[in-house]
C-alpha cells in the first residue's frame, strides 16, 4: 500500500535527516517508515510527524522502502509530497 504512496508520488525525501527538515519546515504531506528500521532512529521522525499533523505509513521493509524510492540500499523514513 505505501509503496505505492512513493511510487505515485510528485516528490519524496528520502533518509531521516533531510526527512525532519521537510516535516518541520511544512512540506511533507505523509512520513512512510520502515517497522525493520532501528526504532531510536525512527522514533524522533514520528514524533514530529504527529506534533505536525502529518500521517505516518508504516511498511514492512526498508529494502523494499529504498527499492521503491530508486535507491539501492534500505531507507528507514520517507516523506512524501503531493
Amino acid at each position: 500500500m505505501s509503496y505505492e504512496k512513493v511510487l505515485q508520488a510528485k516528490e519524496f525525501i528520502v533518509g531521516t535527516k533531510q526527512t525532519v527538515k521537510a516535516l518541520k519546515s511544512g512540506k511533507a504531506n505523509e512520513l512512510i517508515v520502515a517497522d525493520d528500521a532501528d526504532p531510536n532512529i525512527t522514533v524522533k521522525v514520528v514524533e514530529i510527524a504527529l506534533e505536525n499533523d502529518i500521517p505516518v505509513h508504516h511498511v514492512d521493509s526498508m529494502k523494499k522502502l529504498g527499492k521503491a524510492c530508486g535507491i539501492h540500499v534500505g531507507a528507514s523514513a520517507v516523506a512524501v509530497i503531493y
